[in-house]
């Protein structure tokens, strides 16, 4: 199964003019045909498009693994309910204190995991922004 990537295998030029030749048609029609054919095939494959279960929604075995905008952009989880839930356990990548104040685009209610702003010990803790600072979720203290 080929996911069909060229819109010029459908050609309608024997098939626009009620004196277009049935016979001349024919292969056109073919053509068209198999492309559709490739759309409805490449349901649920690979490099082809995720369909919906019978609740509308992608399968899970539909999911990819990884989501990776290569666009510059954040990547957005907008749902209707205005609550994200999440299942299982959120890993989060340390980062020291001066990476976490290096990043650009830094907004009030982001959280992070920083390795260094723990005790003593060294053990990180986790933290969130805000009023333009990075704070202890413990105390409450700026990083």
């Amino acid at each position: 199964m080929t996911w069909p990537t060229n819109s010029s295998n459908i050609v309608t030029t024997n098939l626009d003019s009620g004196t277009d030749s049935p016979a001349a048609a024919r292969a056109n029609l073919k053509t068209a045909l198999d492309e559709l054919a490739n759309v409805i095939n490449g349901r649920n494959q690979a490099s082809g498009v995720a369909g919906l279960n019978a609740s509308s929604q992608i399968s899970a075995s539909q999911i990819p693994n990884e989501l990776n905008s290569t666009s510059g952009n954040d990547i957005t989880l907008d749902p209707a309910t205005s609550i994200v839930t999440v299942e299982n356990i959120i890993k989060l990548t340390p980062q020291t204190t001066a990476q976490l104040n290096a990043q650009s685009g830094l907004a009030d209610g982001m959280i992070a995991f920083c390795s260094d702003a723990g005790d003593s010990a060294g053990v990180g803790i986790p933290v969130y922004y805000t009023g333009g600072q990075w704070k202890s979720m413990i105390d409450g203290a700026n990083i």
